[in-house]
C-alpha cells in the first residue's frame, strides 16, 4: 500500500501548533533560582557582582552577614550561605584588590572575604597611590579611610605589575602588587613602617 504524503499546508499548521504549545508550555514568569534566592536573603538581588563586592566591602562591622560567606576571586565572587553556594562573574577588564596595610598585627589572606576579613586600621586615615610598573601611569592616587573592616579596595586593570604606596600616620609601606588570574585578592601583607 502506497502512501499519501500530507498536503504543505497541513504539516506547516501542525507544524506552528506544536510551536505554540512548546512556547505555552515556557511562557510566564520564570522560577526563582538559588542564586535568587541567596541574593534577595541577604539584600543583594539585582546587583552585579561588582555592585555585590563594592556593597558587602562598604558595610559596618554590626552590619556584616553573619551567615553569608563572599570570596572574591580574580573572575569570580564566590557567595555561600547555610542553603546554597553558587559564583556570580566579575568582570573582564579590571581586578579587584582589597588592601589591609598594618602597624602590629595582620593575619594570612589570598581570597578576600568580604564578610570575615577584619584588619587592623579600621576608620584610619591613609593616603594610596598605584601606579603601573611598566608604563609609569598612576592608577590610584587618594586620600581615603579604610573601611570598618580595615581594608580598602580598588577594581584595577587586569594583567598589570604594580606598585603600591600607604602612607599612615607618618609611616610608609610599599610593595608590588599583580592583577593575573592567579594573584591574590587580599593584601594584608603590608606592614607600615
Amino acid at each position: 500500500m502506497r502512501r499519501r504524503a500530507l498536503p504543505t499546508f497541513v504539516t506547516a499548521a501542525a507544524g506552528t501548533a506544536l510551536a505554540l504549545v512548546l512556547a505555552g508550555c515556557s511562557a510566564g514568569t520564570a522560577e526563582p533560582t538559588a542564586l535568587d534566592a541567596l541574593l534577595e536573603r541577604h539584600d543583594l538581588a539585582g546587583l552585579s557582582g561588582r555592585e555585590v563586592v563594592d556593597r558587602l566591602e562598604a558595610l559596618e562591622t554590626a552590619d556584616r552577614p553573619t551567615d553569608l560567606v563572599a570570596s572574591v576571586r580574580a573572575a569570580e565572587l564566590v557567595l555561600a550561605d547555610e542553603a546554597y553556594e553558587t559564583t556570580v562573574p566579575l568582570p573582564d577588564d579590571v581586578f579587584y584588590l582589597s588592601v589591609a596595610p598594618y602597624v602590629d598585627g595582620t593575619h594570612e589572606c589570598f581570597f578576600h572575604s568580604l564578610t570575615t576579613c577584619q584588619g587592623e586600621l579600621a576608620g584610619e586615615p591613609v593616603s594610596v597611590s598605584v601606579v603601573d610598573a611598566a608604563t609609569g601611569d598612576v592608577l590610584v592616587e587618594e586620600d581615603t579611610t579604610l573601611g570598618a573592616n580595615g581594608f580598602v579596595g580598588y577594581w584595577l586593570p587586569r594583567d598589570v605589575d604594580a606598585e603600591l604606596r600607604v602612607e599612615h600616620d607618618g609611616r610608609v609601606g610599599t610593595t608590588t602588587v599583580s592583577t593575573g588570574d592567579d594573584d591574590p585578592t587580599c593584601l594584608t601583607t603590608l606592614q607600615l613602617a
